[in-house]
């Protein structure tokens, strides 16, 4: 039995990269899994896995920029489950024309709402079964851009990352007389498809040294593992070749 066996997680974004090697790797703990996403496709191939390696996984699609959308999953799961023990606020998204020359407020808005709206949604929703259970563990996916801001995410991206972790840190205050733990995880680069939205093409080789969804996925395990008395506030993970390190070094040369 798994360290998390009894348990059930809520993951977002799971139909891919960081949310899909979350879910398999808490349902490799025990977990039961509700996978959400836009997708439904992408999802069920997610639940596939789980499922052939012993696991629990049910598929339920949303659009999590839309608060009733949100309402409903967190309905299904108290109705089907009862409870929820772990949330993994994971989607996001990034658009392609992200300097302030190109920002519209179309894009503005997605950004915002696909990165921290949605994120603000689904912790309302899951809230109160964590009130009553006096016990819940909250992890978002933030970004190094939540705490250093910089052009190559963009000014909607990194602002809509600070809200995150300024989130995660406000529910800690506010919830941990209720037993509830919040954690932000700050990933530096991740070979992930969000890369495919860069305005710079990334290549092959600089993708094969980036951070893998697999080594954020096992963090976010970690995290969900750790003992009810014991928060990690906030966490940072980079790849070893941190290329803005790198990049620093060759101009230290020139």
């Amino acid at each position: 039995m798994g360290v998390l066996t009894g348990k059930v997680a809520w993951v977002t974004g799971a139909g891919s990269g960081i949310g899909q090697a979350a879910a398999i790797a808490l349902a490799k703990e025990g977990a039961a899994v509700v996978l959400t996403g836009r997708r439904k496709e992408p999802l069920e191939e997610t639940a596939a896995t789980i499922k052939a390696a012993g696991g629990k996984a049910v598929v339920k699609p949303a659009d999590l920029m839309k608060a009733a959308a949100v309402k409903r999953v967190a309905a299904d799961i108290e109705k089907k489950f009862g409870r929820c023990d772990i949330l993994v606020n994971n989607a996001g998204l990034n658009i392609l024309d992200r300097s302030f020359a190109k920002l519209t407020p179309e894009g503005i808005d997605q950004v915002i709402q696909g990165n921290l709206s949605s994120a603000f949604y689904c912790t309302a929703a899951v809230l109160p079964m964590m009130r009553k259970q006096k016990d819940g563990v909250l992890i978002h996916t933030s970004s190094v851009a939540g705490r250093v801001p910089g052009p190559l995410s963009g000014a909607a991206y990194s602002a809509a990352k600070h809200g995150v972790v300024a989130m995660s840190h406000t529910l800690n205050m506010e919830e941990c007389v209720n037993g509830i733990r919040s954690c932000a995880v700050l990933p530096g680069e991740v070979a992930t498809p969000i890369l495919d939205k860069r305005p710079v093409p990334v290549s092959k080789a600089d993708r094969a040294r980036m951070a893998q969804s697999e080594d954020v996925g096992d963090l976010i395990r970690y995290i969900a593992c750790l003992p009810p008395h014991i928060v990690i506030n906030e966490v940072m993970i980079n790849p070893t070749w941190n290329r803005g390190y790198v990049a620093n070094l060759q101009r230290g040369k020139a």
